[in-house]
């Protein structure tokens, strides 16, 4: 099964590979793969269901502005976030309904999602990008 992301090697942080058809799914598959960072997804309750909804001034902004609410929520209360039912994408608009919860384990902490090398490109099969984690 494709899951949307790879880790890959990055000198002192964490980065991730995220691809998607859309951004919808793009968005999703990189908030999974940082919480697989954090957590085994299979041991997530899925307790918590919380309602988000940001807007930024371009699709790059909006990814970090995206990834960034979902920790300060892990980082508030505990939640590890595991499904993402998104709503509305644009490039400037993310709506969605996340759930998770309070993983048995928390792995790895990451302070923040960065722009680090971050550029959402098109691509054949959609969009992808490298999302680098401050850790």
């Amino acid at each position: 099964m494709d899951k949307g992301f790879e880790e890959i090697e990055h000198t002192a942080d964490i980065a991730i590979r995220v691809w998607g058809r859309d951004l919808a799914e793009l968005f999703a598959n990189a908030a999974y793969g940082m919480a697989c960072q954090m957590a085994d997804p299979d041991e997530v309750p899925r307790t918590v269901e919380q309602a988000i909804e940001l807007e930024a001034c371009d699709a790059e902004t909006l990814l970090v502005t995206w990834l960034n609410e979902l920790l300060y929520l892990n980082e508030r209360d505990g939640d590890v976030f595991v499904e993402f039912e998104m709503g509305q994408v644009t490039p400037t608009h993310v709506q969605a309904v996340v759930r998770g919860g309070p993983p048995p384990y928390q792995g790895l902490q990451i302070k923040a999602a960065t722009f680090s090398d971050l550029k959402i490109a098109p691509t054949d099969e959609g969009y992808e990008t490298t999302v680098v984690f401050d850790v």
